[in-house]
């Protein structure tokens, strides 16, 4: 699934080009992607022109003259500006200029129309990029439970994911299983930078391609060349050589290194 990172390349992609088109008509054909009156989606998007396009999280919002358009890419989502439609074009929208298309193969994404934020989507904790280290051990302190379920719960943070997460806890050296509250100063302050750098490197590599994403323009990131831990089971830490570990934590894939990130 797109993570901050990729949502945040997406978003670069499109912002160039997209504020100032106006959309002439739009098509919707899944029942997952647009549920239900999909008639009306097209009608309240028709003839909107776009103000603005950012980044809430793993969502993209595009803002337009009347209320805004969100969309989640789920696992295998694209947004391509002035691609060809294909057979998983379940979104088209056709501009003054140009075409907006999302595709999406296996229909796990979102496309809906709201005059403000859903309130599942507004309340969606801080974003990492954003938040200050007070704000950011305060709540740290306050959870109950392990640090890995922590990070991807989108009510701590919105935008990070199971990759991030793992490579944030390598450079931070800390274990997955650590229990969030019981963490030092310290090292909640290493977690903390170690979140920031992790993101921030990985936007300047456009994005980790390890399965469908591809940017607005239909370019694969590069950011997965350079990861540490995630992906990486039996393969040498690039810290001490110890073979990369996965283990199952929340029911999700972990990857981390046993001898660097001692619980």
């Amino acid at each position: 699934m797109p993570e901050l990172p990729e949502v945040e390349t997406v978003v670069r992609s499109l912002a160039p080009s997209l504020p100032g088109r106006r959309i002439i008509r739009a098509e919707f054909k899944s029942r997952f992607v647009t549920p239900g009156d999909r008639d009306a989606l097209a009608s309240a998007v028709a003839n909107r022109t776009i103000s603005a396009i950012r980044r809430h999280g793993k969502f993209i919002v595009i803002e337009l003259d009347r209320g805004h358009l969100i969309v989640h890419l789920g696992m295998t989502g694209k947004l391509l500006l002035d691609a060809t439609p294909g057979t998983h074009a379940y979104g088209v929208f056709y501009l003054d200029n140009g075409v907006l298309v999302y595709d999406d193969p296996r229909q796990f994404g979102r496309i809906e129309y709201a005059q403000e934020l859903p309130a599942r989507v507004a309340r969606l904790g801080p974003d990492p990029l954003a938040v200050g280290f007070t704000e950011f051990e305060q709540d740290i302190r306050s959870r109950r439970g392990v640090i890995k379920p922590l990070l991807l719960n989108q009510r701590f943070l919105r935008g990070i994911g199971n990759i991030y997460a793992d490579e944030a806890l390598h450079k931070a050296r800390i274990h997955p299983k650590a229990a969030a509250s019981r963490l030092s100063r310290e090292r909640t302050f290493r977690l903390f930078q170690a979140i920031n750098d992790v993101l921030r490197l990985a936007i300047e590599h456009r994005g980790s391609s390890v399965s469908d994403y591809v940017d607005g323009a239909g370019e694969r990131g590069s950011f997965q060349l350079l990861h540490r831990v995630y992906g990486r089971e039996g393969e040498p830490c690039l810290e001490c050589g110890a073979p990369i570990r996965r283990i199952v934590i929340a029911q999700r894939g972990t990857h981390y290194c046993p001898r660097c990130q001692r619980r």
